[in-house]
């Protein structure tokens, strides 16, 4: 069973890297990786040190079953949710944009005409963690 302020690690799996973010229940980024194939468990062991979680939220994309598989070797007792990642890879790179201000000339286009320097994986696991929180939400 999870608490409810124990905060959310989520993760976008990808057939070459995944990506890991870290968020408090009002969806706040409190870390975030990105992890080779092989190095998932000490990317998580990473987050872990920042804050214990309470779930793990997983992209049911690419490699999402082996990487589920993988989460469950290294962490058997905790919870996992896996969660349809349509549009994640859009929102990640709004939210680049957003955690990583434009600099120089970047600033002087409009950041939807721009692709990111860097990969956005952990966005998009960011991504993730916010339509959870979304999806959570008391309908009015």
């Amino acid at each position: 069973m999870t608490t409810p302020d124990r905060p959310i690690l989520a993760v976008d799996p990808g057939s070459a890297k995944c990506g890991l973010a870290l968020a408090d229940r009002s969806g706040k980024l409190l870390w975030r990786g990105i992890a080779r194939n092989g190095e998932l468990a000490d990317c998580i062991d990473q987050a872990r040190a920042v804050g214990e979680f309470g779930m793990i939220i997983v992209g049911s994309g690419t490699s999402s079953k082996e990487t589920v598989e993988e989460i469950r070797a290294h962490l058997p007792s905790v919870g996992i949710l896996i969660v349809d990642e349509t549009g994640t890879t859009l929102r990640a790179r709004e939210l680049y944009w957003k955690h990583i201000p434009r600099k120089g000339w970047r600033r002087l286009l409009p950041a939807s005409m721009q692709v990111p320097p860097d990969p956005v994986d952990d966005f998009a696991a960011l991504a993730l963690v916010e339509r959870v929180l979304r999806d959570a939400e008391p309908s009015q």
